[in-house]
């Protein structure tokens, strides 16, 4: 090969070259925002250390989990605690959050994606309350359209960047999590009172009932029990066991009024390990009831939980509720 060829095939290599750089780079340019993002993270440097609160913020409420020395609290709730591995779970969630989808959307697609007003704002901040990473969250996203939207899990969900306003993506996880309902964040199962052995109940016009035991395998005897009057044994087991079943629904705010612990229910409870409860039940909110609790337990979960009103589900309730005629034996009709 001559030097003139060598020559001629270089520049025409370069010249190719430069047409593919050019056709590249105004393809790019002709993409829409953030396209280019498709497969990275949504927070390239949040990190799971440096988070001390987060902020949710959404039309129906706000909330905010702060990280204390003794774990997660909601400051709204005067800072009750909040359940460790729901927000362990949340924050990993959240830094593993990727692009899957992109696209650009004017103002109607903002509405129609809740991306405008009606987005839920989420925000991760450090100790000092300096802002690390926030995201706007729309509708959740489906695959395919299901019957019901609202009930349905979904796909993924539509957010968007702060400053690019004029991009969404579309991430795997629905975010289910970011709710700033305090229901959503606590551990249901943080208040329970097991292996009772004696337990009172007393209503406000001063009706009830006590049974006890002497171990736990041992028969439950029925307190002041008259003549002909037999404890239905599985009925007293359910009255106990069902304080070990309880569940906290909500936990209610602190200026809450009307909740009827000024004339309560109430249910005094003796474990078998000595532990004393003295559990005050007030009037119901829709299917809970408000309670409050005291209690000679050491815990410092148990004492971080007495100092709030809780909301009990009335089915995790009703068989240490009943009457004391419904404890009994019914007497047999011996007529023929």
């Amino acid at each position: 090969m001559s030097a003139r060829v060598a020559a001629i095939l270089v520049a025409l290599l370069v010249l190719l070259g430069g047409g593919a750089y050019l056709l590249q780079k105004q393809d790019s340019e002709r993409r829409p925002a953030g396209a280019q993002a498709l497969g990275q993270k949504i927070f390239p440097d949040l990190k799971a250390a440096d988070i001390a609160a987060i902020r949710i913020s959404a039309p129906d409420g706000k909330l905010t989990l702060q990280r204390k020395d003794d774990g997660w609290t909601i400051a709204e709730r005067g800072g009750f605690p909040a359940d460790a591995a729901k927000v362990r779970e949340f924050v990993i969630g959240a830094i593993g959050l990727k692009v899957g989808q992109s696209e650009p959307i004017d103002e109607k697609d903002r509405a129609r994606l809740q991306l405008d007003k009606a987005a839920t704002e989420l925000e991760f901040a450090a100790a000092d309350g300096k802002s690390l990473a926030r995201l706007a969250l729309g509708k959740k996203y489906f695959k395919r359209e299901p019957e019901d939207p609202a009930k349905a899990p979904g796909d993924g969900r539509f957010v968007q960047k702060p400053g690019q306003p004029g991009v969404v993506y579309v991430v795997s996880d629905p975010l289910a999590q970011a709710s700033p309902k305090t229901a959503a964040w606590i551990d249901r199962g943080a208040f329970k009172v097991e292996k009772v052995k004696s337990l009172e109940v007393r209503t406000p016009d001063g009706k009830g009932w006590r049974i006890e035991r002497s171990g736990d395998n041992a028969d439950w005897k029925l307190a002041g029990a008259k003549p002909g009057e037999k404890l239905e044994t599985t009925k007293a087991n359910s009255a106990s066991y069902s304080l070990s079943l309880l569940e906290i629904a909500d936990v209610a705010p602190d200026d809450v009024k009307e909740t009827g612990l000024d004339n309560p229910t109430l249910i005094n409870a003796v474990t078998l390990a000595g532990v004393s409860y003295a559990i005050k039940v007030g009037r119901a909110e829709g299917d809970n009831y408000y309670v409050s609790f005291t209690s000679t337990a050491a815990e410092p979960k148990e004492k971080a939980l007495a100092a709030h009103v809780l909301l009990i589900p009335k089915s995790k309730l009703e068989d240490t509720l009943k009457p004391r005629a419904e404890l009994l034996q019914k007497k047999q009709d011996t007529k023929k």
